[in-house]
């Protein structure tokens, strides 16, 4: 008995290991600015966030200033934009393993 929920147990750590390791993931389009000045949060200075389901993340993986100047008119201090993006949701941050701000129509 106790081999067999060893075994168990093992066959559960490596699926969960097997599942943490997944690349797959589909692009979604989702809302960005800056966190602090366009969606409330709290921070220390301008950094870039995602609104996913309603709910602001801040982003790991790139930066506010790798996608041009924030306070310009356009800028994620300025404006809600438009990005597709992959990535998961982790310690309540965003993990970006992708960002394209998308053109403004």
């Amino acid at each position: 008995m106790k081999k067999a929920i060893f075994l168990l147990f093992l066959f559960v750590g490596i699926a969960t290991q097997a599942q943490d390791k997944k690349t797959t993931e589909k692009p979604q389009i989702v809302e960005t600015a800056c966190g602090e000045c366009q969606f409330g949060m709290k921070g220390k200075s301008c950094d870039l966030a995602v609104r996913i389901d309603g709910k602001a993340y801040f982003v790991d993986g790139t930066t506010i200033d790798e996608h041009g100047d924030a306070h310009a008119k356009d800028g994620f201090c300025n404006a809600i934009r438009k990005a597709s993006v992959t990535g998961k949701v982790e310690n309540g941050r965003f993990k970006a393993t992708s960002f394209t701000l998308l053109k403004e129509k």
